[in-house]
């Protein structure tokens, strides 16, 4: 690859390594994992990106004085968040079509501050449930906040994911 492809190529991974970090974003939220799984593919698709390829970055921006830096952004943002999205869409995506319906019992109860484009700012009641054994906080529109201590379960609709972390097919407050 000449330099001028470099300058194309490298930012060009950044700014898909951000719309994949949003998309797995999306799809965690609806997925039942330990944070660490996604954590270590992130660290270990950039750190062999880094490895197989900072010469080449080095080479293609050699004046700035921060390049391990920029490169360890670039690489952990466009390859790591890259790679772990095509793992977290795999197992969303390509998983079992018969479902299940079981009742958890509210552990914990919080709040965030989001919602759409016209209600930012708004309370989104934030239930964390024990789900086998793993934590997991499931995120409810703000039409719940008020009435969030009231609420003692929720009925989750769940999928076997292709890797075997299960899938949110639709959750219900009781």
């Amino acid at each position: 690859m000449t330099q001028k492809q470099r300058q194309i190529f490298y930012p060009t991974i950044f700014f898909i390594g951000i719309f994949s970090m949003y998309l797995q974003i999306q799809i965690f939220r609806n997925t039942i994992i330990n944070w660490l799984i996604p954590a270590l593919i992130i660290n270990a698709f950039g750190i062999i990106a880094y490895g197989i390829d900072f010469r080449n970055f080095k080479n293609t921006y050699f004046h700035y004085k921060t390049i391990k830096l920029y490169a360890l952004i670039n690489y952990f943002i466009g390859f790591g968040f890259t790679a772990c999205s095509v793992f977290m869409f795999m197992n969303y995506h390509f998983a079992d079509k018969k479902s299940k319906k079981e009742s958890y019992k509210i552990v914990e109860r919080t709040s965030i501050r989001g919602g759409t484009k016209y209600r930012i700012g708004e309370e989104q009641p934030v239930f964390t449930i024990n789900y086998k054994g793993i934590k997991k906080e499931l995120v409810f529109n703000n039409q719940y906040f008020e009435k969030m201590n009231q609420y003692k379960t929720v009925e989750l609709e769940t999928r076997n994911g292709l890797f075997g972390f299960d899938i949110l097919e639709n959750k219900k407050l009781n």
